[in-house]
């Protein structure tokens, strides 16, 4: 928790458990230096106070104490270290319960299978199977904070607050395994509107976010980075919402909403491949995402079914949560008052992608006002001061990031293209 913001791995989780064991290693050996440290004081006592004349030049009680301090530490050190493995259990378990809960509806071997590593789990530490629950209770507390008691007029509050409900219970807000998009016929047209050549990449999730597509009518930006050995990587950053009309002329509308999130191809997804395609990004090239609104749900099927590498996919009030791979970095920005967001459900009590993946959440705007009427906390702005926050956190995973920004600004060339979509027939 920092500046008004969680940064957690995901879900329930705060931290990934094979990084919790891995400090809890590192601590074992540090225990062991404040022992070391501990004897080599008591011996250094020991031979002052049996040579002739010396305790009278060495503060004999001030080195016992110096003992006693190191002697602490390594008890404070075994104490952190039991602290820290029945966290990294903690979060495994609550983590293989939510895989395997999803598992069991199609998977029967493959959930009994993690049912039995739980098994194991509680069976080692007792502690476990309560922690757990109380874990993902104060979650699922917390995760709609602020979301019913915005300022709506004619208790439309309420009616905000079941968004909530519906990603939890009608099981569209989490993506899991194996699941993709229905097919659907759509024909688009797709039209660049704007090539530029930016001097560098971006270097942070804020200006990320701010490299969203900026001409009128375009709702997607693709950015080609051509490296020096002639490789090239792209990342698309894909506007939200941009009509609520159903079923017109641009792609990004309710219509496409209601087909994401039902789990069926929309004209915006089809338009977006068609902008990918146009760019020059091929099937196996890397396609890094950065995604608000609708299109975090395009970047979810994106990197989960598509054929394109995707290593990081960057959203902001998605209303799903994807299941990506332990070599994807999926970082997500959530408000808990945000009834676009509420709609994932808060994703699953467990976690997704590699251990440097991470979600920010914090409620938006905790007071109430006419800025409520307009979806405050769901527009971008609203994410980018997030981002803000996030990045003066000093979270090691918002920094490791750092590396990503920097592998993007070793291009020799960027060619950004903006382009537009319309539904064509």
């Amino acid at each position: 928790m920092s500046a008004g913001i969680d940064i957690g791995y995901g879900g329930a989780i705060s931290v990934d458990p094979a990084a919790l064991r891995d400090v809890a290693a590192r601590m074992v050996g540090l225990g062991g230096d404040f022992d070391d440290a501990c004897s080599a004081i008591r011996t250094a006592h020991q031979l002052v106070v049996d040579t002739a004349g010396l305790s009278e030049q060495v503060d004999t009680v001030a080195l016992w104490a110096s003992g006693d301090a190191a002697d602490q530490l390594r008890a404070d050190c075994e104490s952190a270290v039991v602290g820290t493995r029945l966290m990294a259990d903690v979060y495994e378990y609550t983590e293989l319960k939510a895989e395997a809960d999803a598992l069991a509806l199609s998977d029967r071997a493959a959930a009994d299978a993690l049912y039995l590593r739980m098994e194991a789990l509680a069976e080692t530490e007792p502690r476990v199977v309560d922690m757990s629950t109380m874990l993902v209770q104060g979650w699922e507390d917390a995760r709609f904070e602020g979301l019913d008691s915005q300022f709506i007029p004619g208790g439309l509050g309420v009616l905000f607050g079941m968004g909530g409900l519906v990603g939890a219970h009608a099981g569209f807000g989490k993506i899991w395994p194996g699941m993709r998009l229905t097919h659907l016929f759509h024909k688009v047209q797709v039209c660049p509107v704007k090539t530029t050549s930016p001097t560098g990449a971006p270097v942070s999730i804020p200006e990320a976010f701010r490299r969203m597509p900026q001409s009128d009518g375009a709702q997607v930006a693709v950015e080609k980075y051509t490296m020096e050995d002639g490789s090239a990587k792209y990342v698309a950053y894909l506007k939200g919402t941009q009509s609520v009309g159903f079923g017109g002329e641009e792609p990004w509308d309710m219509a496409s909403n209601t087909e994401l999130y039902g789990g069926k191809t929309s004209a915006s997804y089809q338009a977006t491949l068609d902008a990918l395609d146009a760019a020059g990004a091929r099937p196996g090239d890397e396609v890094d995402i950065v995604a608000h609104s609708q299109s975090g749900m395009i970047a979810a099927h994106l990197s989960m079914e598509s054929e394109f590498d995707v290593r990081v996919q960057i959203t902001a009030g998605s209303p799903v949560e994807p299941t990506v791979g332990d070599d994807q970095i999926l970082v997500q920005f959530r408000h808990t008052d945000d009834v676009v967001s509420s709609l994932s459900g808060g994703g699953s009590p467990g976690a997704s992608g590699s251990p440097g993946s991470f979600t920010v959440t914090r409620e938006g705007d905790p007071g109430a006002g006419l800025q409520d009427l307009l979806l405050d906390t769901h527009m971008l702005d609203s994410y980018i001061e997030s981002a803000e926050l996030a990045e003066k956190s000093g979270d090691p995973r918002v920094e490791s990031l750092d590396d990503f920004w920097a592998g993007l600004s070793e291009a020799v060339k960027i060619e950004r293209t903006e382009y537009h979509a319309e539904r064509n027939g």
